[in-house]
């Protein structure tokens, strides 16, 4: 496991002290220590609210930005390329209050990965990211495709 990774007390830290997801206001919850489960949350303030009120529909995007890329990062180890490639949001309705965003990574996803990237191919997983309000309903769906391929060994001199 890379060095970044070894302790999840402190990586949630460095986030939640990091200046786009601070500012934003945007807050790493939960962590797991074998980075398979996170929570994060947004509440409401008027530094991201949007014009009617509602939270601001970037910071909604924001709050799921690096969780699947940087924990399957940390599932997989430094033999493996993982990027974000693409996302895309669905609005469903206003987000208002606290809101959250669950994220997990299964052991399926993990064995899909090492199958389908064990001869040097790259793999797309496409993970959907739901972000609710306090009362459970879904206010947004994001859908995070992610780059992953196996980087090539060194060669032995």
């Amino acid at each position: 496991m890379n060095l970044l990774f070894k302790k999840s007390w402190a990586f949630r830290f460095m986030l939640n002290a990091w200046p786009p997801l601070l500012f934003a206001g945007i807050r790493i919850k939960h962590l797991s220590a074998d980075y398979k489960t996170a929570r994060v949350e947004l509440t409401l303030r008027p530094w991201n609210k949007n014009a009617v009120g509602t939270h601001f529909g970037g910071s909604l995007f924001a709050m799921t930005d690096p969780f699947c890329m940087l924990m399957l990062l940390a599932q997989l180890g430094d033999q493996y390329f993982v990027w974000d490639k693409s996302a895309d949001i669905d609005y469903i309705k206003p987000g208002k209050g606290k809101v959250s965003a669950d994220f997990s990574i299964n052991q399926q996803l993990i064995d899909d990965i090492i199958i389908n990237t064990a001869n040097g191919e790259k793999y797309l997983p496409e993970i959907p990211v739901y972000i609710k309000d306090e009362q459970g309903d879904i206010v947004a769906k994001v859908n995070r495709t992610l780059y992953i391929r196996r980087k090539k060994p060194k060669s032995m001199v």
